[in-house]
């Protein structure tokens, strides 16, 4: 399996680092403070996409997301929202809600969350702080008066700063940046922990007899859940190419210092822009779209996840409502094809079960060369146009069927029941009628499948259905 690894700038084999077939993978998640927007639910699309083709090539996957539930964003929307609890149980109700909103839309659009471990970072504080201790230990951090931060000055003594974005560090002694998400041209010092501020949730931090109560920074964050749920070095980190500075830049600052380690994850990939009509999303620009959004123009969230699959993860998409309708007409094709399987006997073979069989490993080899999706839906749009009802066989199209869910997670099998019993029987009450041609029954019992969803089509010699 071949992977692009933003630290090397090259695709390269991928190899876990101690030979296992166990893949240690993780993928920053969201902030828990409102619905993830569509271009963060394209990143989260592609780590699902990663660890399915990781068990494609035979891995077991060992797969974690965080769930930033403090930081600046999640406190001042929790003690507006909830202004009549305290600090911390505001904070607790407002992320916990949009925890299982989260959870929601990830299965919505196809996701597998039963294969991810999510971490809360308010259940990793110890670690931090314990991280923290031992940077200020090396004189890799200081503590000033509004908390603790990360000497980049220091650190560049030892180690190279910016090896996945290779910005220029200013030589500005102790230049400090307290946001949690900042947009710089050249790094500056970090912090990894903030004093107590009125109004805000804290935890105790005893540091050489005095109490520094505050909460932590967003990058040690990640730095101590990643590492405490996977050790360190592991295999793979993802995230938004957006995340690689300063976010991704000062996690390996922070893990390689603090465990005195050379390196912290071996291969880092990253998924590219998810622009709309064109244009970086910004509220300002009444572009910003959530799953929401998309389910009120009557769009299914399968539907946004084909629209991502159809552009390679490394090259920016384009989200617009009209490219959004033809990824559903692409999928509502392959559902139909899908639904067939309902309507045709498992007759002889033909030679079937091999063509399905050499299609699925072609399609495997190519979601395995760089998570190459846009050749992979190709090669099955070819091969859905070659079929016809005369030559389907069940159990080779179930087999198909069954692989494209695995690989892609279209769940094309879960979206395609059979019909009732009830409209079975309707059904075939209507190719009675017809038989004998009585045109009026027909068409009334066509309208009453039709009123169930069910539309009939009639061919030269049978008569298939389509769910509405």
């Amino acid at each position: 399996m071949r992977l692009f690894n933003t630290r090397t700038q090259q695709v390269e084999e991928f190899k876990t680092l101690d030979g296992s077939q166990i893949a240690k993978i993780y993928s920053c998640g969201p902030t828990v403070y409102n619905h993830a927007h569509i271009g963060n639910m394209s990143a989260y699309i592609f780590a699902d996409i990663l660890r399915r083709t990781l068990q494609l090539a035979g891995y077991k996957t060992k797969h974690a997301m965080n769930f930033t539930d403090v930081d600046d964003k999640t406190i001042r929307d929790s003690v507006i929202k909830y202004a009549s609890l305290s600090p911390d149980k505001a904070l607790e109700k407002l992320t916990r809600h949009y925890e299982n909103v989260f959870r929601k839309e990830m299965v919505s659009v196809g996701n597998d969350i039963e294969a991810l471990t999510f971490i809360r970072a308010t259940e990793s504080i110890e670690g931090m702080q314990q991280l923290i201790i031992s940077l200020i230990e090396q004189g890799i951090a200081y503590i000033a008066e509004d908390g603790i931060y990360f000497s980049i000055k220091e650190y560049q003594k030892s180690r190279v700063y910016g090896q996945l974005s290779h910005v220029e560090v200013a030589d500005e002694s102790q230049s400090r940046i307290d946001n949690d998400e900042y947009d710089k041209d050249s790094a500056q010092d970090f912090a990894l922990w903030k004093r107590q501020k009125p109004g805000e949730p804290a935890w105790d931090f005893e540091i050489d007899g005095e109490n520094l109560r505050g909460r932590p920074g967003w990058h040690i964050e990640c730095s101590t859940m990643s590492v405490g749920e996977l050790g360190q070095p592991f295999d793979i980190h993802t995230g938004g190419i957006d995340l690689i500075f300063p976010h991704h830049e000062n996690e390996i600052a922070q893990s390689t210092a603090g465990d005195q380690a050379e390196l912290y994850a071996n291969f880092f990939v990253h998924n590219n822009h998810l622009l709309v009509d064109g244009t970086k999303m910004a509220k300002s620009k009444h572009n910003f779209y959530t799953l929401p959004d998309i389910a009120e123009r009557g769009f299914d969230p399968l539907d946004f996840r084909m629209l991502i699959l159809q552009s390679h993860y490394r090259n920016a998409s384009n989200f617009s409502w009209d490219n959004l309708a033809a990824a559903q007409t692409r999928r509502r094709n392959w559902r139909n094809i899908a639904e067939m399987r309902w309507q045709i006997p498992d007759s002889k073979d033909d030679g079937q079960t091999e063509i399905i069989n050499n299609l699925i490993e072609e399609t495997s080899r190519i979601l395995q060369d760089d998570l190459d999706t846009p050749k992979a839906l190709r090669v099955i749009d070819q091969a859905f146009d070659q079929f016809s009802t005369d030559n389907l066989n069940h159990s080779a199209l179930d087999n198909l069927l069954q692989f494209i869910d695995r690989s892609l997670g279209l769940k094309l099998v879960a979206t395609t029941p059979d019909i009732a019993d009830a409209e079975r029987n309707l059904l075939a009450k209507r190719n009675d009628a017809k038989a004998i041609k009585d045109w009026a029954e027909s068409d009334k019992l066509r309208a009453e499948l039709a009123a169930k969803g069910i539309t009939v089509n009639d061919l030269a010699d049978k008569t298939i259905w389509r769910r509405s």
